[in-house]
């Protein structure tokens, strides 16, 4: 057997114990390789360590090939973007303008620069970046999303958001990922609702698009003036792509919304089924039985034993919480770099900082993790094991899955949502307005209250009072959201998800 036959059935066997879950067998595989087959797996190696969450073995392999092949165009680019990928976006940016001194041109490696400089806040050459991507590729999806939020977030109108999205879809009318870009610029940007439908749906049928993900797209915009409409949109996407899960949550929620909770419990039920089922799927089911008004079989309603407020701990270097909290907040402002809440999240009239905390090299963001790490833990010992979908994951033991801080301006709030990548979410407060004292629920943490109507209006089954220091950690799969608070001072938070280790 030659070489190259060797490389592709040590490939296909990789492949298929990765298809099967078993993503430390697949990467065992090739790590067995010989010498004359490491090049030839390297790059689903990569893949894997990454999948794995192992940044630096993956690192170590794109520093060795970039090394080996310094002019290689292709060596730079999959360094630029592994190092993008790990928040180091200054390498990054040093990597990708190799590659182009190489002789690169590519869109991808262009949206890979432009990534980078933003990380980095160098926001003007992150746009022209975005633009040089687009240039090169008029439909590229990807580039023109991010471009389109990049302009929003600057504190660009939604005619100016837009802006891009409508010049692609000139070169591609049809194009189902430039299509769903507009509803997300439409959506979170602050069209009328029903006026972003009929945008998006005529534009769809002039374009001859027919694709689940532009149904989905209809469906959440339809959802705010007619449930009966959303759940048509929901069910085209059902019979488009009929093993998506994104088309059956759609549906069970926009049932639900409709004034039919058993049928969206129907759905429901079959999904829960699955060997990992979705958070949205658990968000739903309490819901549907509340509408119901049964208590929910999952025992997801349990805000008594599920939700835990507590405060964090001082950590090492500060002589009390006030002094490090007052550090922190001086920390976290500057880095938020940008005038309007993201597309596509729940934030409106705030800032997000645009790079995962847990990848900033600041000791007053890094003893955060240290502050919070004891508060976690007694969490999770509190909360023992159970049956429950929440309960039963509970090792003892955690890791961080994504760390943010948002800033919300007065008028601001978060839209009722879930976190469908955490086990557990939360929401940390550093810095609280005045009002939040004033004797109503301004600017508070609202659980458990639906992003969608329903038939009788759910009120939260809970609300936490934001008072700095304070960490409230609850299932990532609950609905939760901020009541928009008035006043002239900001409101500062942490939040992260973790996961079980």
């Amino acid at each position: 057997m030659n070489s190259g036959s060797a490389v592709q059935q040590r490939l296909q066997r990789a492949q298929a114990l990765a298809q099967r879950g078993d993503l430390l067998a697949a990467l065992t595989l090739l790590e067995q390789a010989p010498l004359e087959e490491r090049a030839g797996v390297q790059s689903f190696q990569v893949d894997l360590l990454k999948a794995l969450e192992r940044f630096e073995e993956a690192l170590a392999i794109r520093r060795a090939q970039a090394e080996a092949r310094p002019e290689s165009v292709f060596a730079q680019h999959n360094l630029a973007a592994l190092l993008g990928d790990m928040g180091r976006n200054v390498e990054a940016v040093e990597a990708a303008r190799r590659a182009f001194a190489n002789g690169g041109d590519a869109p991808e490696t262009w949206l890979v620069l432009a990534r980078a400089l933003s990380g980095c806040a160098r926001l003007d050459a992150a746009e022209d970046a975005y633009r040089q991507a687009v240039r090169r590729r008029p439909a590229y999806g990807e580039a023109v999303r991010e471009l389109a939020q990049l302009i929003w977030m600057r504190g660009g109108d939604l005619a100016a958001a837009k802006a891009p999205v409508l010049e692609a879809l000139k070169t591609a009318p049809g194009d189902a990922d430039l299509l769903t870009c507009l509803a997300v610029v439409l959506m979170y940007g602050g069209a009328d609702p029903q006026e972003a439908w009929g945008e998006l749906t005529g534009r769809a049928r002039d374009g001859g698009a027919r694709a689940a993900t532009v149904e989905m797209a209809a469906a959440q915009l339809a959802l705010k003036f007619d449930p009966g409409l959303a759940a048509d949109h929901a069910r085209a996407a059902t019979t488009l792509a009929p093993g998506v899960i994104e088309g059956w949550t759609g549906l069970a929620e926009a049932l639900i919304a409709s004034g039919d909770p058993d049928g969206a419990l129907e759905i429901l039920r079959q999904l829960l089924a699955a060997p990992f089922v979705d958070q949205k799927v658990l968000a739903l089911h309490a819901t549907a039985s509340r509408v119901k008004g049964q208590v929910d079989a999952l025992g997801l309603d349990d805000m008594d034993g599920l939700v835990s407020a507590m405060t964090i701990d001082t950590p090492p270097g500060w002589s009390d919480l006030g002094a490090y909290l007052g550090d922190l907040e001086r920390a976290l402002m500057a880095q938020h770099a940008y005038e309007n809440h993201p597309l596509g999240q729940s934030l409106r009239h705030g800032t997000q900082t645009p790079v995962d905390l847990s990848l900033v090299d600041d000791p007053v963001i890094r003893a955060f993790f240290t502050a919070i790490d004891g508060p976690i833990r007694r969490h999770l010992a509190r909360l023992g094991q159970g049956g429950d979908p929440v309960r039963s994951r509970n090792t003892g033991d955690y890791r961080l899955n994504g760390c943010w801080s948002v800033r919300l301006a007065p008028g601001g709030f978060h839209e009722h949502h879930i976190h469908p990548k955490g086990w557990y979410s939360s929401a940390c407060y550093i810095a609280a307005p005045p009002v939040v004292g004033a004797g109503g629920r301004e600017g508070w943490l609202a659980l458990a209250r639906p992003p969608f109507p329903t038939p009788e209006p759910l009120e939260p089954l809970r609300y936490e009072k934001p008072e700095p220091g304070k960490l409230v950690l609850f299932p990532s799969c609950l609905w939760h959201g901020t009541v928009p608070f008035s006043g002239d001072q900001p409101r500062l938070t942490v939040a992260f998800d973790i996961v079980p280790a």
